[in-house]
């Protein structure tokens, strides 16, 4: 609905274009949706890992909530602010996803704390102190 695949597409093809790769893939809608809908379910599988605060999977989060949460939030604003993605592909103002921006950092920051917060002691501040009796 809001013509973000379309401009999403064509940036991807114009870094291609002007770099000769780029990692990103080219979406139809329903394999983007689909996508979307894994993601999601998967995340969903791992909340109860994350409630326990499991350490291997911090890492993740912590990447989430920098490149899905900050970075994306960053981009659909710059590109806001510019009226474009890459010098070739033009956006209308504001641009696709400039309106849900603000939640994805606000939810970033909120995980950011979150895992700052539930971080792991070093085991010498774990140990039982010992009383003269």
């Amino acid at each position: 609905m809001t013509g973000f695949l379309p401009v999403y597409n064509a940036t991807v093809r114009a870094l291609r274009a002007q770099l000769g790769f780029w990692p990103m893939p080219v979406f139809e809608f329903k394999v983007w949706l689909a996508g979307l809908l894994v993601l999601v379910a998967v995340l969903a599988v791992l909340s109860p890992f994350a409630f326990r605060n499991a350490p291997w999977l911090r890492p993740i989060f912590y990447f989430a909530a920098v490149v899905i949460g900050l970075l994306n939030a960053a981009g659909h604003t710059l590109a806001t602010i510019l009226g474009h993605t890459v010098s070739t592909v033009l956006v209308a103002r504001p641009a696709p996803g400039f309106y849900s921006s603000p939640l994805l950092v606000i939810a970033a920051l909120y995980a950011l704390r979150q895992l700052w917060l539930t971080r792991r002691r070093p085991l010498r501040d774990l140990r039982v102190p010992r009383h003269a009796a």
